[in-house]
């Protein structure tokens, strides 16, 4: 590791309170918030379907953001980015408190995801434009790690605002509480935009040739004088990358969601309680946690593939083998398995949609394309439950779970022929 990356290393932990702070803090909110959203859809006369719809809505609005997000942040910076979508935010969070029908509640849902994923591409874009390459996947997998904290430590906390309340609204004033306080550490906190000097930050050197063919232009400029760009001419400029590598990574993104549904669905098939199936999702949910910053750590000293192709693998064939233990007698435990397989390969991916990302990412104006990027990412996790639901409606969850077990092959498959392509060997 070189002077750059040490130094890169230094000041992201010396600002890791202003750099990973308030994405810990919006998802604490969130997490706290979307086991209450059906339950809430419910209490305004959302039948079960409406109310999974309504649920749907803060992915859907999620994947909207995306590409006003990115270019919000060519526009204004990312610190400006935030504050503006934390205020919107509690907007939608007074929304929810005193929605009148069930339209306003799912219209405050979708605002929150949009606001979300402001914040998600902010931090994306100061990590790609800031951190050298040899220290940028650990420091992704640091920011994907906060949000795998905030979403597994939210459910518990608003479990004891509703014993201590007896109100599903408490966890949405905690939200408020959260998003106040992120308003504040992002406008009266030290921006670490400027404690990371651009100089430091990696050049177009460090950029594959396949991809730097792909712009049709130099990328040779300082930062702060290259030329800025649309969004809808980035998508079109990089549609080659996009369209290959940026499909392998929705294929991750997919069984990703799906592992949120089928878990659950699979434990209520095969005739478990609710805190069985509770308790075996939340181990898994831990061993996905618990794993975060080794991807990273792989993904540094090895390559992206090193860490991407094991996760393909370990979730696509968990999903498959899955798919054949629904009748066994012993379900129950060949569930409780294969869901700490999928816990393992998911903690594993742990950052690699972020740090992909960022290694395609046109060095002197990232957010547009990063927009686009997580346009495509964030569509195969919302598409991928409505395919799990159509599969078991005409045929049935052990199917499903096999569909997307072969989608996570095909996509270890897609990882192994685009990534060499596209990415550039991680440095030691």
């Amino acid at each position: 590791m070189d002077a750059v990356t040490d130094r890169a290393s230094d000041i992201l932990w010396r600002f890791a309170p202003m750099i990973y702070g308030p994405t810990v803090l919006f998802a604490l909110g969130e997490g706290a918030v979307i086991p209450l959203i059906p339950i809430i859809a419910a209490q305004l006369g959302a039948d079960v379907a409406t109310a999974a719809l309504v649920a749907s809505a803060l992915v859907v609005g999620q994947l909207c953001g995306n590409i006003p997000a990115g270019w919000a942040v060519a526009r204004v910076g990312e610190r400006l980015t935030m504050a503006f979508a934390g205020v919107l935010s509690i907007g939608g969070v007074l929304g929810m408190v005193f929605a009148p029908q069930l339209g306003v509640f799912a219209a405050s849902v979708f605002l929150i995801g949009f606001c979300a994923a402001a914040f998600g591409l902010a931090r994306h874009s100061f990590m790609t434009t800031r951190v050298p390459i040899a220290f940028r996947a650990r420091a992704l997998s640091l920011l994907g790690g906060s949000f795998r904290l905030g979403m597994f430590v939210g459910p518990f906390i608003a479990a004891g605002l509703l014993a201590l309340f007896g109100d599903e609204h408490a966890a949405i004033w905690f939200f408020g509480g959260c998003l106040v306080a992120t308003i504040l550490l992002v406008l009266l906190g030290p921006d670490p935009e400027r404690a990371v000097d651009a100089a430091d930050s990696p050049g177009p050197a460090a950029r594959p040739a396949a991809f730097v063919e792909d712009s049709g232009e130099s990328v040779t400029g300082s930062i702060p004088t290259a030329e800025r760009v649309g969004v809808f001419r980035t998508m079109w400029r990089y549609r080659r990358v996009l369209s290959r590598l940026g499909l392998a990574a929705a294929t991750l993104s997919a069984i990703r969601s799906a592992r949120q549904v089928v878990l659950p669905l699979w434990g209520f098939s095969i005739g478990l309680d609710a805190g069985t199936i509770a308790l075996v999702v939340g181990v898994s949910g831990a061993i996905d946690f618990a794993l975060f910053y080794a991807s990273g750590q792989v993904m540094d000293r090895f390559g992206r593939l090193w860490a991407a192709l094991p996760a393909m693998i370990l979730m696509g064939a968990g999903f498959l083998a899955l798919a054949f233990t629904h009748d066994l007698v012993n379900a129950a435990m060949w569930f409780a398995m294969f869901a700490a397989v999928l816990g393992v390969g998911n903690g594993l991916s742990s950052g690699i949609l972020l740090t992909l990302g960022a290694d395609v990412a046109p060095p002197a104006d990232p957010a547009p394309f990063l927009g686009s990027w997580r346009t495509l990412t964030d569509a195969g996790g919302a598409i991928s439950p409505l395919l799990v639901s159509a599969i078991t409606a005409v045929s049935s969850l052990a199917i499903a779970t096999g569909a997307v077990g072969v989608i996570g092959l095909v996509g270890a498959l897609a990882f192994v022929r685009w990534v060499p392509m596209f990415v550039p060997r991680a440095r030691d």
